[in-house]
């Protein structure tokens, strides 16, 4: 289970191959599923889904695994370098802002299905929320300077969607309740 952890917590804000993972442990990819299950359950992880449609250039059958607590994820993998040192800055802001989210989220019942999108040319949003036919995107930069291009596919894609970029010069807007 630790040498589990250790994986996912690698591969954070990336997707996940659950075969790839069953190989790495020399397990069964089924009991892998079933380890993961048990994590969430446990409230130590979550999965992201993949949003699609049922596009051919969407990724749709992946999914992201972030942890609840980024504390944790660190100790794992023996991770406490300060900030401007981490190669992993960019994966910890997003796996921050999406659990910063969900507390939000649940807190004030606002109903959402939530996902991920790329496609099969590497295009993204890291974080989908879906309500009243409504699509909200958002891309999570750690530094603001940092370029972000609206993916147009998605835009033209799909009605009512939106993408919004998410870095430290304005995330409070995107995890504190409005008021």
């Amino acid at each position: 289970m630790v040498d589990l952890l250790q994986l996912l917590a690698l591969q954070l804000g990336s997707e996940v191959s659950y075969q790839e993972l069953a190989s790495s442990l020399g397990i069964d990819r089924l009991t892998v599923r079933k380890y993961i299950d048990l994590l969430e359950q446990c409230f130590i992880i979550f999965r992201q889904r993949a949003f699609s449609r049922n596009l051919r250039k969407e990724i749709s059958k992946t999914v992201k695994i972030y942890f609840y607590d980024l504390g944790v994820r660190n100790s794992l993998i023996q991770a406490y370098n300060p900030l401007h040192l981490r190669a992993d800055i960019g994966a910890l802001w997003e796996n921050f802002c999406i659990v910063e989210r969900r507390k939000l989220v649940q807190y004030h019942k606002m109903y959402r299905n939530t996902y991920f999108w790329r496609t099969y040319d590497q295009k993204e949003i890291d974080y989908i929320e879906e309500y009243d036919g409504q699509l909200d995107g958002y891309e999570f930069k750690w530094s603001p300077a940092k370029s972000f291009k609206v993916p147009q596919d998605f835009i033209d894609t799909y009605q009512n969607a939106s993408v919004e970029r998410v870095d430290r010069s304005n995330y409070w807007k995107f995890v504190l309740p409005e008021n």
